[in-house]
């Protein structure tokens, strides 16, 4: 085995058994500019399960967000603090998503429609209140969603 296939399976096998040491090492071997002894496959792997997580946290996100909003709409007589302060955090931490990552604006766009009939079926089982209560399509839009100061009537 060459150095640089030596390297590889050594780091391979680190990713499987110590994975912060993995990291390390290999933030390590990047600054150093040691890129043949870098466990590609596995850096490449976590890279995209990055993104995957950042995509999925602004889904939950949203739902948790649209499902509070329905709830404030929809339960007026329930309105509390709690409600307000969950739909300030989540808005806050979209917000602070599409600072740290502008292009995850878009997913936002594309998956609001989902994560609406989600937050919808979810308010309805935290509600009791019949599913067919809350409309279809989402009584909110994309902008008053992220306002901090929009509340509906």
């Amino acid at each position: 085995m060459t150095a640089p296939q030596l390297a590889l399976t050594t780091n391979t096998n680190l990713y499987n058994q110590d994975f912060y040491l993995w990291i390390e090492t290999t933030a390590k071997q990047l600054k150093a500019g040691k890129f043949t002894e870098i466990d590609l496959e596995n850096l490449i792997e976590e890279i995209e399960s990055m993104g995957r997580s950042e995509k999925r946290a602004l889904e939950s996100n949203l739902v948790v967000l649209l499902m509070h909003l329905l709830k404030y709409k929809y339960q007026p007589e329930k309105r509390s603090k709690s409600w307000l302060s969950t739909i300030f955090e989540h808005r806050r931490r979209l917000n602070k998503q599409f600072q740290d990552s502008p292009s995850l604006k878009k997913y936002f766009l594309e998956t609001f429609a989902e994560c609406y009939e989600d937050a919808r079926q979810q308010a309805s089982i935290e509600t009791g209140l019949e599913l067919d209560i809350f409309p279809v399509e989402s009584p909110f839009n994309t902008d008053e969603c992220l306002n901090q100061d929009f509340l509906p009537d």
